[in-house]
């Protein structure tokens, strides 16, 4: 029976039973509708609803259902019930008869799936930021493993200067620390408790709504019931959050791709993390970096999703709003499993040392070298700058690097260049410059790895 049969005189339509009912998505509230329908049994019995014996007999109920479908979902799902609260409700009765009619009193499915979203997005968010850590930690070891390996810098996807391989992963390092901390912003936000406030204008009931919040493990109670039944910024602000996380996940997985390419040859990923030809029996595909990229598509979708739902939405409730969680599920699905993948690739990854050193004396990374040589003996950098690209013209032609020049060749670009020239095109020169704070010399990756360790 629909919580709210009485009013209709005819059964809902097959189709529209089929296009109304929720369960086969928010079964995955279970543990928290019973959990919220705990707390308010208490609640409805401190201000007299219940005697202390039928909470007593509720919660008995209600944490025996759990038990009995928390690992079940198809349990749920075969009971045909609207939703889960409906779901919670009539069970609830099968056990209790009419006493389990009475749990609902003073409350609305509006604050009460409120409420169930919310201590499931505390409780997943939870969760993502432990992935997040696992990963940031997981970025770590290979900077400890690879600190001082070079490479080849990029900028418009062209070889720029040359960078330590550590100074690569923490780059990426930073990028999942602002996640960290964008998510513990969002949850802090979405640490208030809706419950109590009923469908739109607040019980109407005396309960103590601060005690509430409490009793479910939340800061504090939302403080507008117009609002709270119609706000759904936590779950904006999670996929918000997922979506910038995965194009980070994203953009160091195009990184690794790249990097395991033939044409780069920089990196070799484990047997874990790849997969083979179904023809061609060489091949070793970086199939789960490529899943990574391709799943952060579908969490953007999310995102614009119910960032389009609630845009027109007018106060309070709406059933345009059952649609938030199907996406939300998902977003927080692949986010996490994304994370964790992402975790296992880095754990497993190898730098081929050859290569990328190889790969990073090529390109004429040292030009920038050779400009602010010639600054340092007075010469203006915008004429250093030219007149090395005059330089490297040459090298060009001739298919040699700028360090095989001969002395008195180098001269006949600029008469102030000297012996002292060499030391200062070596590799190990050019990334021993770059040691301010931010920047690539092997000291200064050091020095960060043992700040982010400490």
């Amino acid at each position: 029976m629909a919580l709210w049969g009485g009013r209709f005189s005819q059964e809902s339509s097959a189709l529209f039973k089929l296009f109304n009912d929720s369960l086969p998505v928010d079964y995955r509230l279970i543990e928290q509708d019973i959990v919220g329908s705990i707390a308010w049994a208490d609640a409805i019995t401190q201000v007299g609803v219940l005697t202390q014996q039928e909470c007593t007999e509720l919660q008995t109920a209600l944490k025996e259902l759990l038990t009995e479908v928390a690992d079940k979902p198809e349990l749920i799902i075969a009971s045909g019930a609207e939703d889960i609260h409906s779901f919670v409700e009539q069970s609830l009765i099968a056990k209790v008869g009419d006493l389990g009619k009475k749990l609902h009193t003073g409350r609305s499915r509006n604050d009460q799936v409120a409420t169930d979203l919310k201590l499931w997005c505390k409780k997943e968010g939870a969760q993502l930021l432990a992935l997040l850590q696992k990963l940031k930690a997981a970025l770590l070891d290979l900077t400890a493993r690879e600190l001082d390996a070079v490479m080849p810098g990029y900028t418009h996807l062209q070889r720029a200067q040359p960078v330590a391989f550590g100074h690569w992963c923490l780059a990426y390092v930073e990028m999942f620390e602002r996640d960290i901390s964008r998510l513990e912003d969002a949850l802090k936000r979405a640490d208030s408790c809706p419950l109590g406030t009923g469908a739109l204008a607040g019980t109407a009931y005396p309960m103590d709504r601060h005690q509430l919040a409490q009793s479910l493990g939340f800061a504090g109670p939302t403080l507008n019931s117009l609002d709270t039944v119609s706000d759904r910024d936590h779950v904006i602000e999670l996929c918000s959050d997922a979506s910038i996380s995965m194009m980070h996940l994203s953009r160091m997985a195009e990184d690794l791709i790249f990097f395991n390419s033939g044409e780069a040859g920089f990196i070799e990923l484990d047997d874990q993390v790849t997969s083979g030809s179904s023809l061609m029996p060489q091949k070793k595909n970086p199939d789960a970096l490529e899943l990574i990229r391709g799943k952060t598509g579908r969490v953007y979708g999310s995102l614009v999703g119910i960032l389009t739902t609630m845009k027109a939405l007018p106060l309070a409730y709406n059933k345009d709003m059952q649609e938030d969680k199907e996406g939300l599920f998902d977003v927080m699905d692949s986010w996490s499993i994304c994370l964790e993948m992402a975790a296992l690739v880095l754990s497993g990854l190898k730098v081929n040392r050859d290569n990328t050193l190889s790969a990073a004396q090529q390109g004429y990374a040292n030009s920038t070298e050779l400009a602010d040589y010639l600054v340092a003996k007075g010469m203006p950098f915008r004429e250093a700058h030219h007149v090395v690209g005059e330089v490297v013209v040459a090298a060009i032609a001739q298919k040699k690097p700028l360090e095989e020049f001969a002395l008195a060749d180098l001269q006949a670009f600029a008469d102030i260049i000297g012996e002292d020239v060499y030391a200062c095109l070596t590799i190990e020169s050019c990334l021993a410059k770059r040691e301010a704070l931010g920047g690539t010399a092997i000291v200064q990756v050091q020095a960060a790895l043992d700040a982010k360790l400490s």
